[in-house]
């Protein structure tokens, strides 16, 4: 019984550790500048802001669209 127990803690264990280094190494979503199709008003967001907008500029790196990414 002692050492199934152990076994299951160290699996669990294992298992937080490796979620959690899997987050730390994760790369932000990239945004988008988007265009709105009635008006021609810009917004900068990660994702699609719905059917009446279209994808106008990006990817950036910050909210306000202002940081390119550069492709290597």
């Amino acid at each position: 019984m002692k050492n199934s127990r152990s076994r299951f803690s160290t699996r669990v264990c294992g298992a937080l550790l490796a979620a959690l280094t899997a987050g730390a190494i994760a790369k932000p979503a990239p945004w988008y500048q988007w265009r709105s199709k009635a008006d021609g008003q810009l917004a900068c967001s990660q994702t699609p802001l719905g059917p009446g907008w279209e994808r106008a500029a990006g990817p950036y790196q910050d909210a306000r669209c202002e940081k390119p990414i550069v492709a290597k």
